[in-house]
């Protein structure tokens, strides 16, 4: 990487169903071998399994359990000495979604169901109710920042 500046941020296109930016973001994370119209349509299919669970708007529904897995802090490995120390930072936004959305299709692929689509959906549900793997993963980061808590003056 270059040291004379920073790299631009890309700025990703809305979807077209839903306009939104996060949900282009969250497929293009799920997106596997270059299959965006395959990601898409598994991603819409398991909103639509939640429209018809929950009676709620889907969009808000994803919102929430993206809210809700998305972390505040993270250790981050340090080298000082000749010993490794992980510091607790705090999370960027963007970071944030980024590690969540990880989390989130993780542990969907990790789920016992017949399609990817309805175990997103149910990883989707389970984390907008703060229940789920990907809300677990969040609590044991922030459990790990708080334990190392003492080396916060280590940031950088």
């Amino acid at each position: 990487m270059s040291r004379r500046k920073e790299a631009d941020k890309r700025i990703a296109k809305p979807d077209p169903v839903y306009n939104s930016q996060l949900i282009s973001r969250f497929v293009n994370r799920m997106m596997e071998r270059g299959k965006r119209s395959t990601a898409q349509r598994a991603f819409y299919d398991a909103l639509n399994i939640v429209k018809d669970r929950t009676k709620q708007e889907p969009l808000e529904v994803f919102n929430k359990a993206v809210k809700n897995v998305t972390p505040l802090v993270e250790v981050k490995a340090r080298r000082v000495g000749g010993s490794t120390y992980q510091v607790p930072i705090e999370v960027k936004q963007t970071r944030g979604f980024a590690l969540a959305s990880q989390w989130i299709i993780a542990n969907s692929r990790k789920r016992p169901g017949r399609t990817f689509s309805e175990r997103l959906s149910q990883e989707i549900l389970d984390a907008s109710n703060g229940t789920g793997a990907s809300v677990k993963k969040r609590d044991e980061t922030h459990k790990m920042a708080e334990a190392n808590k003492a080396f916060a003056h280590y940031r950088y």
